[in-house]
């Protein structure tokens, strides 16, 4: 079983799953919040919609509506319309989001560093990207078609 990879990732995803849910435990929505607050992070330089920010975390569009209420509501973030399509707002993170966001990261990042504390450094890093590669690939369609 130890090199099943089915077996392995629900390991590693439980456990950090229950890490960030812990970590995230003071923001409404938990773990999805941390995943949002991420997201958002990340893209910065060209906010997303509401729709693509639901589509690049993996939520349901109304369950995205009302986390982003949520948080809205504590001042992690804003939204604006966007001016091509009015109908369309831009999720934008707020200084009190980020910080948050490095509050929570922080929490996480210990969390991982003793779940990978059996692989050296540059293990670790070998690990990561090996990792951020499979997952973009998961993440651009359904498997076996």
């Amino acid at each position: 079983m130890d090199n099943d990879l089915v077996w392995a990732i629900r390991i590693i995803s439980g456990a950090l799953r229950r890490a960030a849910a812990e970590a995230a435990e003071t923001l409404p929505g938990g773990a999805r919040a941390y995943l949002v607050l991420m997201a958002l992070a990340a893209t910065e330089d060209k906010p997303p919609t509401q729709l693509e920010l639901a589509g690049r975390v993996g939520l349901d569009r109304t369950v995205m509506t009302y986390l982003l209420d949520d948080l809205e509501g504590l001042g992690l973030l804003s939204r604006r319309p966007n001016p091509q399509d009015r109908r369309a707002r831009h999720v934008i993170l707020t200084d009190e989001g980020r910080s948050q966001l490095q509050r929570v990261r922080t929490e996480v990042a210990a969390a991982e560093s003793q779940l990978l504390m059996e692989l050296s450094e540059e293990d670790r890093a070998q690990f990561r990207e090996l990792l951020a590669r499979v997952a973009l690939t998961a993440q651009r369609g359904p498997l076996g078609d």
